[in-house]
């Protein structure tokens, strides 16, 4: 076993502001480890948009975030997080073709690639990193393109364009550098991942569409442990695939969520859902044939994952994966 279940923290809440997700859509850790959570809230309704922050005690920290707009505390669209060694946090906001920088309090700071005084291009950015030099490196959706941005505000590269090719890409997500500067993107629409030098440079690919071993169905992130594994969130599949750092199958994760502590005092707080539960089947062992695509199954079983956006590791080696349809993370400790 690569990877051992320890909890799952969450639970949804349709109300604007306090503990719980709507649509949650990744994760972040400060250097102190507290979890900040990017919950994008429902865009129909414009309600929920917010960062939340809490540890892994699922002790309730804060929020911050002025719900839907295009000020410097207000996100269209936010889709990914990154933190730099000062813990000032990165958000991806595609809607707004930027990147918002807060402190660790939520205090504004800048907005990166839509303002008048900046050079950097950016239309739909979506997945970001930050290495150990506080570069920054993002996906950008509608140009098919990954930026490296140095700490001093300069593009240092932009490579990528639309195609299926080695170093093209096709509405590219979620990426991450590991420790020797290698990026690994989720190349969405041509399911699979790229992988290239820290100079930009096409190293290898891995994956290829479909349901089996190492196949992927619109990869949405990636991330790679302190020993070189890859973990990448097969959303389209609903599963989390492991893979050794030659991009070699290892194993498969389907999902083993139970309830977080917040799901457990809001249940003892409302003794009626709590009957109700009790009664239900919320583990399907038989589904016919026409119900049996991943997203039908794990729709109808609860333990399993039910949009696996996200995938992060922790200074502890500690794999977070993020579900936007059950609004909650999932949480393993990664093997050696």
């Amino acid at each position: 076993m690569v990877t051992e279940y320890l909890k799952t923290i969450g639970i949804k809440t349709n109300q604007p502001v306090g503990r719980g997700f709507l649509y949650p859509y990744d994760v972040a850790f400060s250097s102190e480890g507290t979890i900040y959570a990017l919950n994008r809230g429902s865009l129909g309704q414009r309600v929920g948009t917010r960062v939340q922050m809490f540890n892994f005690e699922e002790d309730w920290l804060g929020e911050f975030g002025e719900g839907r707009g295009t000020g410097p505390s207000n996100f269209m669209i936010p889709i990914s997080m990154a933190f730099n060694s000062d813990d000032c946090l990165h958000v991806t906001d595609q809607g707004a073709g930027e990147i918002k920088v807060f402190d660790s309090a939520g205090i504004p700071i800048r907005q990166i690639g839509n303002s008048e005084d900046q050079k950097i291009n950016l239309t739909e950015p979506s997945g970001i990193a930050i290495d150990s030099e506080d570069n920054i490196y993002v996906t950008d959706q509608a140009r098919n393109c990954v930026t490296k941005i140095d700490q001093e505000g300069s593009v240092e590269f932009t490579v990528g364009e639309l195609g299926d090719g080695p170093g093209q890409f096709n509405m590219p997500w979620g990426l991450t550098v590991d420790s020797s500067g290698f990026i690994y993107i989720a190349d969405w629409r041509n399911d699979r991942i790229q992988k290239l030098s820290p100079f930009g440079d096409f190293i290898s690919s891995y994956g290829e569409s479909g349901s089996g071993e190492g196949e992927f169905n619109r990869p949405s992130s990636v991330a790679v442990d302190s020993g070189g594994t890859i973990y990448v969130t097969d959303w389209g599949n609903e599963r989390v695939q492991v893979l050794d750092s030659n991009g070699s199958f290892i194993q498969m994760l389907r999902g083993q969520a139970t309830l977080s502590q917040w799901a457990e005092q809001w249940l003892d707080a409302n003794q009626d859902e709590l009957t109700a539960r009790n009664r239900s089947n919320l583990k399907i062992d038989w589904l016919p044939v026409h119900l049996r695509s991943p997203y039908q199954v794990s729709a109808q079983t609860e333990h399993l994952f039910w949009g696996p956006v996200s995938a992060k590791i922790d200074k502890s080696d500690r794999l977070f994966v993020t579900e936007h349809s059950r609004a909650r993370i999932q949480v393993y400790k990664v093997g050696k």
